[in-house]
């Protein structure tokens, strides 16, 4: 943060940014924490400056347990996915984001999750009074594709059970077909 710089002719001390800085903060946090979705706010380097409850319950983490890591130090390093790594570093500096990353991932003590990854900037001002921050925003699938899976193989078992039976009915057809052709012959 700068500390005195000149707006419309006065001198603005280090107190107004700091106020404003806090004020954005608030917002901030309060948006992040009214979200069901899990969520984190990352700084520059992926260190995580905020996690909401929503991610502390499906990660089973306390906020000050991850406040101030990075990111790929989480979990004993579980968050160390070089793909997801490098789409966060790239937001910043080339302005990109993403949207609908999925990661299959084992944690211990939690098991398989599947998340639905999206990430963009958070900036406050165009002049970067303030850092930027990332704010990276997960889906947990996990049991939508669970759900998925067991409709898949109940289909899949419905539909051998019917070609099991379509073919038991052919051949019965068959049969009374030669049946009824050895009575026409009588």
């Amino acid at each position: 943060m700068k500390k005195d710089t000149t707006k419309a002719g006065k001198i603005i001390g280090a107190d107004f940014f700091e106020t404003s800085w806090q004020k954005s903060w608030t917002y901030i946090r309060t948006v992040v924490d009214v979200v069901r979705e899990p969520m984190l706010i990352l700084d520059r380097d992926l260190r995580v400056l905020a996690a909401n409850e929503p991610f502390c319950e499906t990660f089973k983490v306390k906020s000050k347990d991850v406040t101030q890591r990075l990111l790929k130090e989480l979990g004993d390093g579980q968050w160390n996915i070089p793909t997801l790594q490098k789409f966060l570093k790239d937001i910043l500096p080339k302005k990109t984001f993403f949207k609908g990353y999925e990661i299959a991932h084992d944690f211990p003590g939690i098991g398989r999750k599947v998340m639905i990854m999206n990430a963009r900037e958070l900036h406050f001002k165009e002049d970067e009074t303030f850092e930027p921050v990332i704010l990276l925003a997960m889906e947990d699938v996990t049991a939508m594709i669970a759900v998925a899976e067991r409709m898949s193989e109940h289909v899949n078992k419905v539909e051998m059970k019917m070609a099991e039976q379509t073919k038991a009915m052919m051949l019965k057809i068959e049969r009374l077909q030669k049946e009824l052709e050895v009575l026409r012959k009588k």
